[in-house]
């Protein structure tokens, strides 16, 4: 019977991990975890509590920082794999996962299908010839070499672009290599497995081209082992169901889709909702069922389609993302960076950008140049942020694949700020106090509109009071709320006060904390 080693690259929700780890484990097959070194050390060490004495379940040998598009998710891949390869001789196959799959099949189901073909099952298309990249860079994710992450690093990340293209720096792909493109979520039978580490280890050209190529989850497997397996093992296929919404993100399965779930010709499915409560309780207990009849009728992605294509509201089969629930998600942590003065803001979220691995925008609601990656044309404008506001929020902790947010906020915001701290995600202020000098109360009342170029200065002078009053009053508004997440930093203050603030802000070693606090001209005007 077929015994699968199941490779979980995760990141956040580690109750939800140990569950998984549990409920797959229980079922005879094997686990092998890598959770991103992005994530809280404190999460990583409840799950390594909790599982350490299973023996069913082992970790990566090294935790890699990963970030969307880069080597780094191959490399936490192949880390993974290596450990379950070497724990588990008696494993048969090894199935991808994450941590926002759940099985859509029993154990029995999934191992009689295993059983029933001796072949793999990987998305295996021509990079070249096939359709798979619908938008955006094709040959230039191979001939180019690719540094920097294109989301938390995005200046970076062009500007090399455009200067190898502009000197012609192109480079050649390995001659012996077809290069392939699809899914990264794939199931692979274990000759099948040594076979590509074998390769990792006598071609450290390959891999080093692979390593700045930009998506390699896309192209490295899917290509390696088409190299290493006859065509005729292989199913050019995925058996983890997943379906990309027109805003080109995955969709979110929610409590009503259990029987549809069921009806897929696969055995695990992407993306459940974390909210989905009911939904995650039915599929893992159903993953222990025994008996279970499944009609297949694979109807899913067909039906889809043709709900979202009629475009009424009411009429889709999956709402768009601002039309879901409300909340920024249980398992995710907002920072609100709350500054009257936005220059000093900015330049505090540009050091946690280069500094740490949370992602950080500047003022979203307020600037169309806030630093938002692309959401596919959401992000374009103020007026589209500002109709969905928690839903865009939402999006951004998916499009980051991140449990954690920083966002920049002006202190008259005052009821959006309470609206997110009403939310089921921890929410916490870091409030920048100011001193408003007569020469910053000034230009503040220009640019509100207070005031304008022929205002005569005495009329300026007699605002100032007024409005200085004001500014502070905002400071005081939010105080006043008395909350229990509540951090703030002042100039007057000492760089280790700070820095102590800012570690309680960010959830971050004092050390990296103090390092933000020590920015030059931080508080500068």
């Amino acid at each position: 019977m077929a015994r699968i080693a199941f490779i979980l690259l995760c990141h956040k929700d580690p109750q939800g991990i140990i569950a998984q780890a549990r409920r797959l484990a229980a079922s005879g097959d094997y686990v092998s975890i890598h959770f991103d070194a992005r994530a809280s050390q404190r999460d990583y060490d409840v799950i390594r509590t909790e599982l350490g004495d299973n023996p069913a379940v082992v970790f990566a040998a090294r935790r890699w920082k990963c970030g969307w598009g880069e080597w780094t998710l191959v490399a936490a891949t192949l880390e993974a794999v290596r450990a379950a390869v070497a724990a588990f001789p008696a494993a048969s196959h090894f199935y991808m996962l994450s941590g926002d799959c759940m099985p859509i099949k029993s154990a029995e189901y999934a191992h009689a299908f295993l059983d029933a073909e001796d072949c793999d099952y990987i998305e295996s298309f021509d990079f070249f010839k096939s359709d798979w990249i619908k938008t955006g860079m094709r040959e230039e994710r191979l001939i180019y070499r690719h540094w920097f992450n294109e989301r938390t690093q995005p200046k970076r990340f062009y500007a090399s672009y455009a200067l190898q293209r502009r000197f012609r720096l192109t480079r050649r792909i390995p001659a012996d290599i077809q290069v392939m493109i699809g899914s990264q979520w794939w199931c692979l039978r274990r000759q099948t497995i040594e076979r590509v580490l074998e390769f990792c280890d006598s071609r450290p050209d390959v891999m080093r081209f692979f390593a700045t190529t930009w998506i390699p989850d896309e192209t490295f497997f899917q290509t390696v082992v088409r190299h290493v397996v006859p065509r005729k093992q292989l199913r050019t296929r995925t058996l983890t169901y997943l379906v990309f919404t027109d805003y080109g993100m995955p969709l979110t399965f929610y409590n009503d889709h259990y029987d549809l779930l069921m009806g897929q010709n696969y055995l695990f499915a992407r993306k459940i909702s974390p909210e989905a409560l009911r939904l995650r309780e039915r599929l893992g207990a159903l993953w222990a069922a025994t008996g279970v009849h499944f009609p297949i009728s694979n109807e899913g992605t067909g039906l889809f389609k043709f709900l979202t294509a009629r475009g009424r509201v009411g009429r889709r089969f999956a709402p768009r993302f601002w039309l879901t629930e409300g909340s920024l998600g249980r398992e995710n942590s907002l920072r609100v960076v709350v500054a009257k003065k936005w220059h000093v803001a900015k330049r505090l979220t540009e050091a946690i950008r280069k500094n740490t691995d949370i992602p950080a925008v500047d003022y979203l609601f307020n600037e169309r140049e806030a630093g938002l990656p692309d959401l596919g044309g959401v992000e374009t404008t103020v007026a589209k942020r500002e109709r969905h506001r928690r839903a865009l929020l939402r999006l951004l902790f998916e499009q980051f694949e991140s449990n954690r947010l920083v966002i920049c906020l002006d202190p008259s915001a005052l009821d959006l700020i309470q609206d997110l701290l009403g939310d089921k995600a921890d929410t916490r202020i870091l409030l920048i106090d100011a001193q408003f000098d007569d020469e910053y109360v000034r230009g503040h009342i220009g640019r509100v509109g207070l005031a304008g170029p022929q205002t005569p200065p005495e009329v300026i002078d007699r605002l100032i009071s007024t409005v200085r009053a004001d500014l502070e009053h905002e400071a005081e508004r939010l105080r006043d709320l008395e909350l229990a997440h509540f951090h703030s930093i002042a100039p007057w203050r000492s760089v280790e006060d700070n820095a102590v603030q800012i570690a309680g802000f960010l959830d971050i070693m004092p050390q990296q904390a103090k390092r933000l606090a020590a920015i030059e001209h931080l508080f500068s005007d």
